[in-house]
Parts: C-alpha cells; sequence; structure tokens
C-alpha cells in the first residue's frame, strides 16, 4: 500500500517538517528502513541510528533535533503510538482466507453466525456457537459447547474444550490450548495419586489477546477467567480457577497457580512464578522471574525470589553481589579479633 505523508500526518495528527509529497510503500525499524519507508524515534537508544537510516521519512516527539535535512519528520508527541496507530489503520496484512472450507465439519445443532471463516480440518462440535465476523483457521477444534463472540480471530492449531466461552474481539495465536484440565490430583492412603474430575469451564473476555501455546486450565468446580481487554503472552500457564482482571499483561514462561486471583491494570513481566489461593491487588508490577510467594494488597512495583517491593529487593541483590567481598572482610575481622584475644590472654598470663 502506498500513503503520501501528509495523509499519515493527518492521521496522528503530526506536523510535517520536510517534503509532504513523499510516497511511503512500508514501514520498518530505524535501523533497517529503506527508502519509500517510515520508521519512527521514541527511545533514545536508538538516536544512534539517525545519522545513517535510509528511511524517506521519520516520526519523532515534539522538539526533536532535526539534524538531516534529507528526512522528512513528522512531529507528534507520542512517537511509538503514533507509528502504531499507522501500523493499524495501513499496513496491517490482511486475512487471505474467506468462506467455510468444504473440509470443515460443522456439527448441524451449531449455530454459525454471519460472515464466518472456516479453514481446512476446523471441527466446530455440537451445540458450538459462532458469532459473526469471526475467522478460525486450519485444524482448530472446538469441543461440544463452545461458544464464540463476534469479530474473534482464532489461529491455525488451536484447541477449546466443552463448554467454555469465548468473548468478541478476541485474538488466540496458534498452539494455545483452552480448557485443559486442571492439575487437580489427591493421594490415596497409600500415597498413589487419584484424578479429581475437573468440571468447570474457562471463559475469556471481550478483546483479550492470548499468545501461541499458552495453557488456561478449566476450573475444577466453576470459572477459570480472563478478564477483558487482557493481554497474555506465548508460553503462559494459567492454572485451574485463575481469575485474571481487566487490562493485565502477562508476559512469556510466566506460571499462576491455581485459585490465585490477579488484579485490573497488572504487569507481570517474563517468567513470573505465583503461587496458589494469593491475591495481587490492581496495578501491581512483578518484575521478570520473580516468585510471588503471598498476597499483593499495596500497588507498587515488585521483583525478587519471594518477590519484595524493589527498593528491597534492589538493596538484597546487591548485597547478594558483594557476598564474597563480604566473606573476605568477614574472615579478615576473624583473624584479627583472634589475634587481639590472644594478645589479651597473654597480658592475663603476665598478671
Amino acid at each position: 500500500m502506498k500513503i503520501k505523508l501528509k495523509e499519515a500526518a493527518e492521521f496522528i495528527g503530526g506536523i510535517i517538517f520536510g517534503d509532504d509529497e513523499i510516497e511511503i510503500e512500508n514501514i520498518a525499524k530505524i535501523e533497517e528502513a529503506q527508502p519509500g519507508e517510515l520508521t519512527f524515534l521514541y527511545h533514545p537508544a536508538y538516536a544512534k541510528y539517525l545519522e545513517s537510516t535510509k528511511a524517506s521519512a521519520i516520526i519523532v516527539p515534539k522538539d526533536f533535533e532535526k539534524t538531516r535535512k534529507d528526512i522528512s519528520y513528522i512531529e507528534v508527541e507520542k512517537a511509538n503510538i503514533a507509528f502504531q496507530k499507522i501500523l493499524i489503520k495501513f499496513f496491517t496484512p490482511s486475512i487471505a482466507l474467506s468462506g467455510i472450507d468444504s473440509t470443515s465439519q460443522v456439527h448441524e445443532s451449531a449455530k454459525v453466525g454471519n460472515n464466518v471463516t472456516l479453514g481446512k480440518n476446523v471441527v466446530i462440535s455440537e451445540n458450538c456457537i459462532i458469532g459473526d465476523n469471526s475467522i478460525i483457521h486450519h485444524n482448530t477444534v472446538l469441543m461440544e459447547n463452545v461458544s464464540v463472540g463476534n469479530n474473534t480471530l482464532i489461529y491455525p492449531n488451536v484447541t477449546v474444550r466443552e463448554g467454555c466461552k469465548i468473548g468478541s474481539r478476541v485474538i488466540i495465536h496458534s498452539g494455545t490450548v483452552i480448557g485443559s484440565d486442571g492439575f487437580g490430583f489427591t493421594p490415596d492412603e497409600n500415597g498413589v495419586y487419584f484424578k479429581v474430575p475437573q468440571i468447570g469451564i474457562v471463559i475469556i473476555e471481550d478483546d483479550v489477546e492470548l499468545g501461541s501455546n499458552v495453557s488456561i486450565d478449566r476450573a475444577a468446580l466453576g470459572s477459570t477467567v480472563i478478564k477483558k481487554g487482557t493481554k497474555v503472552d506465548n508460553l503462559v500457564q494459567i492454572a485451574h480457577n485463575v481469575v485474571v482482571g481487566e487490562n493485565t499483561v502477562i508476559s512469556a514462561q510466566t506460571g499462576i497457580s491455581g485459585s490465585t486471583k490477579i488484579g485490573n491494570n497488572c504487569i507481570l513481566a517474563g517468567q513470573v512464578g505465583v503461587v496458589g489461593h494469593i491475591e495481587i491487588c490492581d496495578g501491581a508490577i512483578i518484575g521478570a522471574q520473580s516468585g510471588v510467594s503471598k498476597g499483593i494488597a499495596k500497588k507498587a512495583t515488585y521483583r525478587g525470589s519471594p518477590a519484595q517491593e524493589i527498593s528491597a529487593a534492589l538493596k538484597a541483590e546487591a548485597h547478594a553481589r558483594n557476598l564474597p567481598a563480604y566473606a573476605e572482610r568477614i574472615k579478615k575481622l576473624e583473624k584479627e579479633l583472634k589475634e587481639i584475644s590472644l594478645k589479651i590472654d597473654k597480658q592475663k598470663e603476665g598478671n
């Protein structure tokens, strides 16, 4: 797609410095951009690429020093947000899939809305409901009594187990499983584990996005719930009866144990581990590789294992890094104390 630079600027409410008739054919990272492409600069770490980029135009924050005269600028309040808006509006790849493929299997009791797209080998089981304009890619399986809202996009090889509910405008990436059995096992008198039936469901509310290979377990009883607007990265495990609040972000390789409640507008960075049966309050931020071993009631940033407020965590980490030096100091002090003690003993003997 080609757009004039002035069209892009008008869309994002930016001010052009340079040639507003430039044609933009694509968008790219500043270090990789070529002639005919639009890029952006919002973080100081990428300023080093300004002199070498081959982009025809660049989106920059207000009052940015425009040192190059052979490139056009669009000046905005927030360059990264403006760039993302242009990406979504003009350069998002279209979905080539359309219609209902002849290899898909739709149970006669299922209700399929208007303008639904089903790829090859899609299975829509008994009593499923698919909303208008939803797209379900190849090899995806919806088991019995699953409902999917309007304008939802499900990529290939996704499994949604029986009874689960998917909202509208949800995006689910490949390999994700929704409604797998919760990890429910109890030992008998001989220490042999037997399986406890998991008869609940999973509810995915509107505007949620789930990355690839996410596992969300069905509840033992009731529902595992991912509330509206939440975004979940690849390779995340969410156990049975977990409730994740609205507009929360969960990054890759995080694991949340059973019956834990995560608040609204939280951030869980990569490889966070959360124990079961606790609550994390609204707005909490948990740093990467943290281990959350107890509930969090205060909106703050946490880090470490066990997780603690970041100021305390940083002090603990600093002390941990200095342990070899501390050990040497202790050995030296022990030696000095021993020498002092020997001197005292000799003085006592002399008296």
